[in-house]
């Protein structure tokens, strides 16, 4: 790649622009095991998720994990693949088309919003390179994971970061590190619920399901255990919940290390076997509906459920594009844009001329 397009081109000409990219965990391009097997290459290899030495990591990954897990994987992605692609995918391609819209709304209609994955597509590079065409030199990162982790949301910084260590003309960059409290997402959160039950009525319990992580990193000082606890014991408040109306577990387990407890499935299977009649699961750290939570909960954990009791099991969708909770992501976000705005700029022509006089040709 030329010096040029590293830099952006830059011209006197163009009006630098304000950029904001959601980034999102990743999804596989199809649901066939080739997909999966390039997808879960990329996805085990990231260090950030994957902590043991890469002695005893690498050979396992490509000699037994890349063997045998894209199958099993296509399999699962094939139950909730749907005829226009990722789910994942295309809420958060709805999610980036809906804030633009609200951002808009609001009075920032020159504001740019990409959506980018940290593994598969659309790649960060691609996004970074779709907001430099489009002049974008202030850029508002946005991790959509409420709860903050290493293995998501720094990951989702690194790969940023990797993207643009080779080039010369960086944006300047700003980066949302959580939202597992604001109150704009809790809100979102008790309100969507709030409207099903009104449809539905209330369970005798909610169980709300956040991905699961090695016991080991919070140990490290990551506060990503923490901070599932608060969201679920503010979003238990809002919903003006009972101490003995709702429980928090973790999910999406893998290999053999110890995970932080309690375990969803067990949880499900413990309320099954007790005889509760009414069991709804939400899952407060995904904003997007994907394979952890149509899958595995709203499948999976649900056969588990019904195999160990005759009660009732519903999965509650995530916020997805709900215009509510696109309102609340504006309001999440537009701290961060402060003195970001259009205001006041100097017209670009003007610029350019000024520019020209001193010698500059673009």
């Amino acid at each position: 790649m030329s010096d040029d397009n590293l830099s952006g081109g830059f011209r006197h000409d163009f009006q630098p622009r304000t950029g904001v990219l959601l980034l999102n965990l990743g999804t596989p391009d199809a649901p066939t095991p080739a997909a999966l097997r390039r997808y879960l290459r990329e996805f085990l290899s990231d260090r950030r998720v994957i902590e043991i030495p890469r002695w005893l990591w690498c050979p396992l990954l490509n000699l037994v994990i890349l063997t045998v897990r894209p199958r099993q994987s296509a399999q699962k992605y094939a139950r909730i693949w749907q005829p226009e692609g990722s789910p994942l995918l295309l809420e958060t391609l709805a999610q980036r088309d809906a804030l633009r819209a609200e951002l808009a709304r609001r009075g920032h209609g020159d504001m740019a919003v990409a959506c980018a994955m940290r593994y598969g597509n659309p790649s960060i590079a691609s996004a970074l390179e779709t907001l430099r065409d489009q002049h974008v030199d202030r850029l508002l990162l946005v991790p959509l994971y409420p709860q903050y982790s290493a293995a998501s949301t720094a990951s989702a910084l690194d790969g940023v970061f990797a993207a643009l260590a080779g080039q010369r003309n960086l944006p300047e960059l700003r980066t949302l590190r959580h939202f597992h409290d604001h109150p704009a997402y809790i809100g979102a959160l008790a309100r969507q619920i709030e409207a099903d039950w009104q449809v539905n009525g209330r369970p005798d319990v909610l169980v709300m399901s956040f991905h699961g992580m090695p016991k080991r990193t919070l140990a490290l000082g990551d506060p990503y255990f923490c901070e599932c606890q608060k969201t679920a014991r503010l979003l238990a408040e809002a919903l003006g919940l009972a101490p003995d109306a709702w429980r928090i577990s973790f999910q999406s387990r893998f290999g053999r290390a110890e995970w932080l407890p309690p375990y969803t499935v067990d949880v499900v299977r413990e309320l099954a076997r007790a005889g509760t009649r009414r069991v709804d699961v939400v899952c407060p750290g995904f904003v997007a509906d994907c394979l952890e939570t149509l899958e595995e909960i709203g499948m999976e954990v649900r056969a588990e459920f019904e195999a160990h009791g005759d009660g009732r099991y519903r999965y509650l969708p995530c916020l997805n594009h709900n215009s509510d909770w696109i309102a609340a992501l504006t309001d999440i976000i537009a701290p961060h844009l402060s003195g970001w705005t259009p205001l006041n700029q100097e017209d670009s022509s003007e610029r350019q001329t000024r520019a020209q006089a001193k010698g500059a040709t673009a």
